[in-house]
């Protein structure tokens, strides 16, 4: 059962004895502002300059993302360049023009 799910049973079940809904939608949106505080406060995240870290944080992924994309494509054109070469000096060397090259 997922915590939505058991929360709305919770808060069915109070409500059938008695307590008012609006109060205890209240309830359960303070208790989720409560926990979300403490988990942001337990990651070092609960001070104003959290959201710029945040963004730092996710400008140096990208870059790093990019980067790996760049190195991955300089990786694969050099060995294209590398096999294209191995390719013609294979057919150099099998049409005999390694002569033209020696002398």
């Amino acid at each position: 059962m997922t915590g939505d799910h058991l929360l709305a049973r919770l808060m069915a079940q109070a409500e059938g004895r008695g307590a008012d809904l609006v109060t205890l939608r209240a309830l359960a949106e303070e208790a989720s502002q409560a926990g979300a505080s403490r988990a942001l406060g337990l990651l070092g995240l609960d001070d104003p300059r959290a959201r710029r870290d945040m963004d730092e944080l996710r400008e140096l992924l990208s870059a790093w993302r990019d980067a790996k994309r760049s190195a991955r494509q300089a990786v694969v054109a050099w060995v294209t360049r590398l096999l294209c070469a191995a390719l013609l000096i294979g057919l150099a060397v099998r049409l005999r023009l390694t002569d033209l090259v020696t002398g």
